[in-house]
């Protein structure tokens, strides 16, 4: 499609960019589960209940979590890696094999502390059945090759089967969730479906694109698994960053401030993926580059930047002017609270697209430890300042914390740099 527009279109040479084609199917998939996710929840709340809905996002953030156990870093690490061997098919298929060999493994174990958890320590006591059908979103996850196609430059069948996937998940509440019994088949049937795409998407990927399945060494995975080790660690400090606020709000304020936060904070976080798409859509092109030439490299991540900075600091702007009117479309009423709350943070998107050149030159060069310094820098230094900031302040004390915390990692990741690569800082910043 991106290939016939780009016949009679002017800005032809725009849509056949493989970064931008990256960037607008990844775009297609995070707002298509944006999307999906609003339209399902007021289904759901009709369907099985306020305290039901409660219980099973609560066993779905588990499932996120582990899912971080599961993803081990590969989301990372692996797109570089099929990047750098697309045309080398034998390559590609050691490396599909043990990606996926590993991702089902930690899927499996994750799985029996969840059943261990469960039936053996008697833990989550309000929503064990619904956890324990929860399990199958790990699986979902392990057979996701997302990545493969990210590195390969592929994204159109993937971001479709996605928007699929999450329809017939629609489509299930609709049909057969009508009652609080029947809560715990939601996250089941998300499971179930994602899964389902998944295996059509793999039999795609070996008989079209024939890439085989080999049987994996343990010593391959092994390896694989040693290589990601920082990564998994730098993603876990990642998400108890940016998702920990509330967590910390919730031992100094009062369940009122909380769902006042809660709104603003989920409308920022739909607007924070923005840098994260950008960096995921320019990786391959940019790891290719890197390898083939750095000057040309470096030109690339330099116009991608300004042009991301511009995008990102209108995006706050727009956040901030519009607050009012974003909060009373989503809450259908005057939340003063909640808007100041969108307000300061509508600064989020800008601050974390200050670090997308930082963050791009660490994972093309490979530099897994300094990412792992700088992630878990920033998890510490975001714990102690929101603590601090929200026992005095409250919701507004974690939002300054919230914003300091995307400045402070920008400042971190420079010097780390600065201090362990100046070939890679001079390169960009000069």
């Amino acid at each position: 499609m991106f290939e016939k527009l780009s016949l009679l279109l002017p800005f032809g040479n725009f849509i056949r960019n493989k970064s931008i084609q990256n960037f607008l199917f990844l775009a297609v998939i995070q707002s298509s589960n944006v999307l999906i996710s609003i339209i399902s929840m007021p289904l759901l709340i009709q369907s099985i209940g306020v305290d039901q809905f409660g219980l099973v996002n609560l066993a779905l953030s588990v499932i996120i979590l582990l899912n971080i156990l599961v993803g081990f870093g590969y989301n990372l690490s692996a797109p570089r890696e099929v990047a750098v061997n697309q045309d080398d098919k034998t390559a590609l298929s050691h490396l599909l094999s043990n990606i996926f060999s590993a991702k089902i493994l930690f899927a499996t174990i994750s799985s029996l502390l969840i059943l261990i958890a469960v039936f053996g320590l008697n833990l989550f006591r309000e929503y064990q059945l619904i956890l324990v059908f929860s399990v199958l979103l790990l699986y979902s996850e392990a057979t996701l090759p997302l990545w493969f196609f990210q590195g390969m430059e592929k994204m159109k069948l993937v971001s479709i089967a996605n928007i699929f996937s999450k329809l017939l998940f629609l489509m299930g509440i609709v049909l057969f969730i009508h009652s609080p019994e029947q809560s715990k088949w939601v996250n089941f049937m998300l499971g179930l479906f994602g899964l389902s795409i998944n295996l059509f998407l793999l039999f795609y990927i070996h008989t079209v694109m024939e890439i085989r399945f080999f049987r994996p060494r343990f010593s391959d995975i092994w390896q694989s698994l040693s290589d990601n080790l920082l990564f998994f660690f730098s993603n876990l400090a990642s998400h108890i960053s940016i998702n920990g606020g509330l967590i910390i709000l919730s031992f100094f304020s009062g369940a009122e401030t909380l769902g006042m936060y809660s709104l603003a904070e989920r409308v920022v976080m739909v607007l924070r993926l923005f840098p994260a798409l950008i960096i995921q859509a320019i990786f391959p092109n940019a790891s290719k580059l890197y390898r083939e030439d750095e000057v040309e490299f470096y030109r690339f991540l330099k116009r991608v930047y300004i042009r991301v900075l511009l995008f990102g600091a209108l995006i706050a702007a727009g956040t901030h002017f519009t607050a009012p009117w974003i909060i009373k479309v989503l809450s259908r009423s005057e939340l003063a609270e909640s808007v100041l709350f969108l307000k300061v943070l509508a600064a989020v998107p800008f601050l974390a697209c200050l670090n997308i050149a930082n963050v791009t030159l660490m994972l093309v060069a490979d530099l897994k430890q300094l990412l792992f310094r700088a992630s878990w820098m920033m998890c510490l230094y975001m714990i102690i300042v929101s603590a601090i900031l929200t026992s005095y302040f409250g919701g507004l004390g974690l939002c300054i914390a919230i914003l300091s915390t995307e400045i402070i990692v920008f400042l971190i990741c420079l010097v780390l740099l600065y201090r362990r690569n100046r070939k890679l800082f001079y390169g960009f910043y000069t």
